[in-house]
């Protein structure tokens, strides 16, 4: 029978923590995956100059920190995306330095070193990296091909990029990684910060972005969007990247999934309880099909009311040439993340306020979503903790990988110690007695008030 657990990751010493720990990452090692390092806006304790990420060697259990991500700043760094190779055991980020709010690229052997991570490409006005690696193997020579998505500012057109290496393992700086932007169609004012990847073994990879198309002349929050779909099937290196899926209404490069969306976008603003939105994309490939693509976004059609905030998914089964509903709409919802496991189940986890309340919900389906195993990882109020002024509050995204048959994932919430917040069950590392409700510091006797933790999750074949 599969089995679920959820680990709050924040480790023992950390146990007075009281930050909002928020928009994590995670990578697991395909090789081992015992070996897993996850993210969030977490700094490095003592001063350290280098920011951390979460480390765990024994499958998620348990978790420590290793301060090896270039620029720590208050919140550690700044947006940050993780990725392994299929098969090596390398480490790509993606991050915002902390300090300079520079994209950096950077390159690790392994996850346990406490060696900085090896800068390979660093440059300014660019936003939320996403990365995606794979190994190949040609003639004989693996090769990692590792994908980082992010929205480049410093681009005179659409702003939509993926950086793209295709062998990204040895070589010195910039180890072969050159930009490839996305949106070429008239008319784009500008594109969201998500630019999402999935990579197949076959060696076709997609990308996924929001290309906003009008502003309201007078409320300049309230955007129109497109929802595009690029598509390379030669792993993104070829003469012309990125330009095998033409639109069927417009011939140009990029599918659009839907047209014509409406959504408020602030980043300064809070638009669902404590929560900002305007930016949620996810994208997932079948690896037993590479024709077999899954999408789902936001915006605020489909409600009761105009300004609810509704999550819509879309299935493709031709490449991404066609799309059709998914699943019901979400109200409510946001952070999806995608993940198809190797015998091709589908999994989507998402996050969602309804009556004050968030939760964090993880679905799982072989039949195209008409039969669904679902489960609550976690369910808490949403206004507990206060967010007071930082944004995001729980988080621009989530995420969720396949190894094998097995899904792995981290969220976000409220980590006060309350078996009913937890419906699968929770381990805390942090000092915490959950009769009380209350966390304790590292003396285990002084009380410590909630706060945001990212919570690792994995649900076993």
């Amino acid at each position: 029978m599969p089995t679920i657990k959820v680990v709050d990751i924040t480790p023992k010493s950390l146990s007075g923590e009281t930050k909002l720990d928020n928009e994590p990452s995670i990578a697991v090692n395909p090789e081992n995956p015992n070996e897993i390092v996850a993210t969030a806006f977490t700094a490095a304790p003592l001063g350290s100059p280098f920011a951390p990420v979460y480390v765990s060697t024994d499958g998620g259990n348990t978790w420590v920190l290793n301060p090896v991500v270039p620029g720590n700043g208050g919140l550690g760094t700044g947006d940050i995306s993780v990725g392994f190779a299929s098969q090596g055991g390398q480490l790509y980020t993606g991050i915002l330095n902390g300090l300079t709010g520079d994209l950096q690229i950077l390159r690790a052997p392994t996850i346990t070193s406490a060696t900085p991570m090896s800068v390979l490409v660093d440059r300014s006005d660019v936003d939320q990296p996403w990365v995606v690696a794979i190994t190949v193997s040609v003639n004989g020579h693996d090769s990692d091909r590792v994908y980082v998505g992010n929205n480049d500012a410093a681009s005179p057109t659409g702003s939509a990029t993926v950086d793209v290496s295709g062998d990204a393992r040895t070589g010195p700086a910039p180890a072969g990684f050159g930009p490839v932007r996305l949106d070429r169609r008239p008319g784009t004012l500008f594109d969201g910060p998500p630019v999402r990847i999935a990579a197949h073994p076959d060696g076709t990879v997609y990308v996924a972005f929001q290309s906003f198309t009008a502003e309201d002349p007078v409320d300049k929050a309230q955007m129109t969007f497109d929802v595009v779909v690029a598509r390379d099937d030669r792993g993104g290196i070829g003469a012309k990247p990125f330009e095998d899926l033409l639109d069927s209404a417009d011939g140009e490069v990029g599918q659009r999934v839907v047209t014509g969306r409406k959504v408020r976008f602030n980043s300064k603003q809070r638009t669902l309880g404590q929560e900002r939105t305007g930016a949620d994309l996810s994208i997932g490939v079948d690896p037993t099909d590479s024709d077999s693509v899954w999408i789902a976004y936001c915006d605020n059609l489909g409600g009761t009311a105009p300004t609810d905030y509704v999550l819509h998914t879309r299935h493709s089964k031709d490449g991404g040439h066609t799309w059709s509903a998914a699943r019901p709409d979400v109200v409510g919802g946001k952070n999806p993340s995608w993940a198809v496991n190797s015998d091709g189940l589908v999994g989507l986890v998402y996050q969602r306020l309804a009556d004050n309340q968030w939760s964090t919900v993880l679905e799982l389906t072989g039949d195209g979503f008409a039969t669904v195993e679902s489960h609550v990882l976690h369910q808490a109020p949403g206004d507990v903790p206060p967010a007071g002024r930082q944004l995001p509050y729980l988080g621009d995204y989530i995420r969720m990988v396949a190894v094998g048959k097995d899904f792995y994932g981290i969220f976000a919430g409220n980590n006060t110690p309350d078996r009913a917040n937890f419906p699968v069950g929770v381990t805390y590392q942090r000092n915490a007695n959950f009769t009380t409700h209350q966390l304790l510091a590292l003396d285990a006797f002084t009380t410590v008030p909630p706060s945001i933790d990212p919570f690792f999750f994995h649900r076993a074949a």
